[in-house]
């Protein structure tokens, strides 16, 4: 079976040159939307700037937005910081899907609320004991496929 091999879009590689002869932007520019906040190199011991490939993407995004578009960078700042909290998210998401997915069905448990907020856990198929005032609600979350 032959080993998988992947890349770190977020391994930072490219020197600002290359960066911006890959981004098809003058370095200067680069300059400047690090200094905005726009697109954050990591830097070296020395201070000089390393840029990744999603930083690149990141970039190549800038321009799209802001030519094609016509968004200013304030909105192309603002439109990247909610793209990066997706992808946060998405991978956060995915994380738990796989901890659940990895859950024997003895493992997975039904949990119950009394309208007094307490909550009590269950085995699959088993009911809780009903109180007489209160109503029962039961939560199981979606799987998604």
């Amino acid at each position: 079976m032959a080993a998988q091999h992947r890349i770190d879009e977020r391994a930072p590689v490219f020197v600002i040159s290359v960066a911006a002869e890959l981004s098809g932007m003058h370095p200067q520019t680069l300059r400047q939307y690090d200094r905005l906040g726009l697109v954050s190199p990591q830097r070296t011991l020395g201070r000089g700037r390393r840029y990744s490939a999603r930083d690149v993407a990141k970039l190549r995004e800038v321009q799209r937005l802001s030519q094609e578009q016509g968004i200013n960078l304030a909105g192309i700042k603002r439109i990247l910081e909610l793209q990066d909290e997706v992808t946060d998210l998405v991978e956060q998401l995915e994380s738990v899907q796989d901890s659940l997915d990895s859950l024997t069905p003895a493992q997975r448990r039904v949990f119950a609320a009394d309208r007094d907020g307490e909550i009590s856990a269950l085995r699959r198929g088993q009911r809780p004991q009903r109180r007489e005032s209160g109503a029962l609600v039961l939560w199981r979350p979606q799987r998604r496929r």
